[in-house]
């Protein structure tokens, strides 16, 4: 190779390192961009959080998935209705809703909450509460199955269920709003909702057989 040659490859030699050092400095100095499909992740997120109240087969499986995240062994042992100042639950719906979790693994029990709404007191989505000691289901706290068979009936049907009984009653306590809970003991064929009016000594309640809808005394 002559002397002309090998001053062309050299130089060539030059401009290829120089390009690969400007491309490795490039890309340590930039950080790497978030694809559009990334950059629609937080949003869609947000969207998964309906507006407004919900039924209670809704809140439940939303909270089930943390406590399964909690407790591969979790099973649901009670979910009731809140509220939240400023809101308006409606037709068997809620913007809040309490579920407790029981893990015989962990031999302890804890308590989710889930709203569709925020305030001062309230947060947005899911909130997982502190665990307390538990030692398995009593005769009066059953666990229940969640499945879309044994929850054939949603708050929002119990509800009007009850409220069909309840029709003479609400007549003359239009003012009452109604609290909905869901559990199971051993005296129920399975989970059942609970809605009330009111107190106990005044109120009205009514007992609805979550898979069926019969209405239990």
């Amino acid at each position: 190779m002559d002397s002309r040659r090998l001053r062309i490859a050299l130089i060539n030699v030059a401009v290829m390192l120089a390009f690969m050092a400007a491309l490795a400095l490039t890309s340590c100095s930039q950080p790497p961009q978030p694809s559009s499909e990334a950059k629609t992740a937080s949003p869609a997120k947000e969207a998964a959080i309906p507006a407004g109240p919900v039924t209670g087969k809704t809140a439940l499986w939303v909270m089930a998935k943390s406590a399964h995240t909690w407790a591969r062994d979790m099973t649901p042992l009670t979910l009731k209705s809140g509220s939240v100042p400023g809101t308006k639950n409606e037709g068997g719906k809620a913007v809040m809703w309490t579920a407790t979790f029981g893990s015989a693994g962990k031999h302890e029990a804890r308590t989710f909450t889930f709203a569709t709404v925020g305030s001062a007191d309230v947060t947005k989505g899911v909130t997982i509460g502190k665990g307390l000691p538990w030692s398995g289901p009593s005769s009066d706290v059953m666990p229940f199955q969640a499945t879309d068979a044994d929850l054939a009936v949603d708050s929002d049907a119990a509800f009007q269920t009850a409220s069909t009984l309840a029709e003479k009653w609400l007549k003359q306590h239009a003012d009452k709003e109604a609290a909905i809970s869901l559990g199971n003991a051993a005296r129920f064929p399975g989970a059942v909702w609970y809605v009330h009016w009111g107190d106990q000594k005044t109120g009205f309640a009514v007992l609805v057989n979550a898979k069926t809808g019969v209405v239990q005394k």
